[in-house]
């Protein structure tokens, strides 16, 4: 999902980080080491399911959900109509008496619990003055060698049960389930999905479209949390067949595959993809020119149906349109493979400016997060301009049509970082935003920090001192909130940059590079196509970096810990500047870090002094020696402003004047 814009908060920043609201008491600390160092915090035992080191335990189970799909689109009623066919296998330890499904569509009812828990106001996520909604026109269900037989099923709100006349037997059984539905297609749909009317015809961006199987897991069984539009998705993975019938003169794209391509393109947009899979550069597919010229497409009346397979993944998505321009290159994989970059959009949207550079942008976001967190599992990779902010499926994303270059670059490599959480890590998102939205966030730092050597960098959350007044604003959520319980206005820090720049600190301030990097990847390899629960990822960072971060997760995931370090004090060795000094620094609010002083003498010589987290461990100030030489001019913990300290003021020590006391 498209991450809320900077630049709104860059000024509350500049208004925020000159005021005192956070500043204590003088000397007055809030600090108990008891309650931060708790040694039962992440004292759990592992199971055969999950291991205490937090990888899949020698038993892990997950089921599997296997789809074929066939829709029509039906552009003058605004419908789509279609089966689906699912091929549901039970490889839990237990025998399942029934089945649970998701129609997210059913969101998209005036009826619907997130109709009637949209705020008057309205807001992105919320339904008013559409009545849509899923229309069940039938539902079989085949167990075994059996005939498939009308399911007795029930509907609540964005949830189906279908009650089993027998049971799904544990450990590998499968269960056929049929069903024929339609709806009518929202304009907006969440800002996941919906339809941008432009020039040359509209864009149809088609997401959450087909029953889908709730998952059960060894956590916590069925998954049922309803949709209520802030809450994304936790799906079963499987392979997809799907079939679209469109108008004669629409492009489709979609999640995986074109399987019939020489069907449904021309020779020459046949030679040209060739071309495109083997270049580097951008390869026009179909041209602005092209677009209203009947010649650019293979029939000239009547329905075209497009095929794609999708394989291991969690969902599928496609678009459609008569108004599309398309482009594509070649993405270059670490093994060798490659896969291919491609962009979908109206002419009112192209050119260097605009969308002429997405394919560019797919490309370089996907060539980074492969080398740095996983390699890009999918044949293709495809954005979609259209009336959806940003929105991300297996292989393909929707994002805006209004945006460009930076704003372009921005959406697309956070929705292609979605591709690995939560697309390859296959995380619990309707409860767990911060695991696929923060993690991505995170990646997305890096990736622009690299594209195009820097030519999109943003410094804006370098400095968390000017940032701590909006991680710590009143009212904030802590991130271990589900998302549908978050406030509205807060979705953006505690789903989005609080995890990010979490993951930044204990990457730069905690573990140092190399060990989080490692860890991070061994969590990404371990939970590939799997269920991690934020448990899993606390253990598998802390035993492959070798540390032990209860403290960590629970300042900054659990709660809403401060951030207040100070220099108290500084003395020098028997009052004599050349035998040294001792400085004493304190800690002053709930939550501790590692702490990083800068000492400048009077000769403009300066020296830095590491302290590790552990000097809070027996209380909220510390003494050290420093080996210095000469009086001292100053004294700064947290010099680089790396730290989220909420109280910046008491963060330097400088001698007092001529014939005052020498302590700050």
């Amino acid at each position: 999902m498209k991450i809320p814009s900077l630049r709104l908060w860059v000024l509350i920043f500049s208004l925020l980080s000159g005021l005192s609201a956070f500043a204590q008491e003088a000397d007055k600390s809030k600090y108990d080491h008891h309650v931060l160092f708790h040694p039962l915090f992440n004292f759990q035992p592992g199971n055969e399911y999950r291991t205490g080191g937090g990888s899949p335990g020698p038993a892990y189970w997950q089921n599997r959900a296997d789809y074929k799909i066939n829709v029509t689109l039906d552009e003058a009623a605004a419908t789509l109509n279609g089966d689906v066919e699912i091929t549901y296998k039970n490889n839990s330890p237990e025998a399942l008496e029934f089945v649970w499904l998701q129609l997210d569509q059913n969101a998209f009812s005036a009826h619907s619990r997130g109709a009637k828990t949209t705020p008057i106001t309205g807001g992105r996520f919320g339904n008013l003055g559409f009545d849509g909604g899923n229309t069940i026109k039938s539902v079989t269900v085949q167990q075994g060698k059996g005939k498939a037989t009308e399911a007795n099923y029930q509907i609540t709100d964005t949830r189906m049960q279908i009650r089993l006349s027998d049971p799904v037997k544990a450990n590998g059984d499968v269960i056929k389930i049929r069903i024929g539905y339609s709806f009518k297609i929202p304009q907006y749909g969440s800002d996941r999905m919906g339809t941008l009317q432009t020039k040359n015809g509209i864009i149809y961006e088609i997401a959450q479209w087909y029953p889908r199987m709730s998952v059960y897991d060894d956590i916590e069984g069925w998954n049922l949390l309803p949709y209520l539009g802030a809450g994304e998705f936790y799906l079963e993975y499987g392979d997809f067949e799907y079939a679209v019938t469109v108008p004669w003169d629409h492009i489709v794209v979609g999640s995986g595959d074109l399987i019939n391509a020489s069907e449904v393109l021309t020779g020459e947009q046949l030679r040209r993809m060739d071309q495109a899979r083997k270049s580097d550069q951008t390869v026009m597919i179909r041209s602005a020119e092209e677009v209203t010229n009947p010649a650019s497409r293979p029939k000239k009346s009547g329905t075209q149906t497009w095929r794609f397979r999708c394989q291991n993944a969690r969902d599928i998505a496609w678009a459609t349109s008569k108004a599309f321009i398309w482009d594509a290159a070649r993405i270059n994989l670490p093994s060798g493979k490659t896969a291919l970059a491609q962009s979908v959009y109206p002419v009112e949207d192209s050119g260097r400016e605009g969308w002429g550079r997405s394919t560019e942008y797919v490309k370089g976001s996907i060539e980074f997060y492969s080398n740095y967190v996983y390699e890009y599992t999918y044949p293709v990779a495809t954005n979609v301009a259209g009336i959806v902010g940003g929105m991300e499926y297996p292989g393909i994303i929707f994002c805006s049509h209004s945006d460009r270059n930076e704003d372009l670059w921005n959406v697309t490599d956070h929705e292609f970082g979605h591709n690995w959480f939560p697309m390859i890590v296959g995380n619990n998102e309707r409860k767990y935003a911060w695991m696929d939205e923060g993690f991505n966030t995170f990646i997305n730092f890096l990736s622009t920090d690299n594209f195009n050597n820097g030519e999109f960098r943003n410094d804006q959350l370098q400095d968390l001192h000017r940032v701590a007044p909006m991680i710590h604003r009143p009212g904030a959520d802590p991130i271990m909130t589900i998302p549908d319980v978050v406030q509205a206005r807060n979705l953006g820090w505690e789903a989005y940059y609080k995890p990010a720049i979490g993951l930044v600190m204990l990457r730069e301030q905690v573990l140092g590079k190399e060990r989080f990097d490692y860890a991070f990847r061994q969590y990404v390899k371990r939970w590939a196509f799997k269920h991690p629960t934020p448990y899993d990822f606390f253990r598998t960072v802390e035993d492959a970096a070798g540390e032990d971060l209860g403290w960590f997760w629970k300042g900054w995931f659990f709660e809403n810990y401060k951030l207040d370090q100070a220099v108290k004090e500084v003395t020098y060795i028997e009052q004599n500047p050349q035998k040294g000094s001792v400085i004493t620094i304190d800690n002053l609010e709930q939550w501790a870090m590692p702490a990083t002083i800068e000492l400048e003498e009077v000769s403009g010589k300066k020296t830095r002094v590491e302290l590790p987290v552990e000097v809070w461990q027996r209380g909220g100030s510390w003494s050290f020696r420093a080996a210095t030489e000469q009086p001292l001019r100053s004294v700064t913990i947290d010099p680089d402003h790396k730290l989220p300290d909420v109280n910046p003021r008491n963060n330097t020590w400088k001698p007092s004047p001529v014939g005052s006391s020498m302590t700050n």
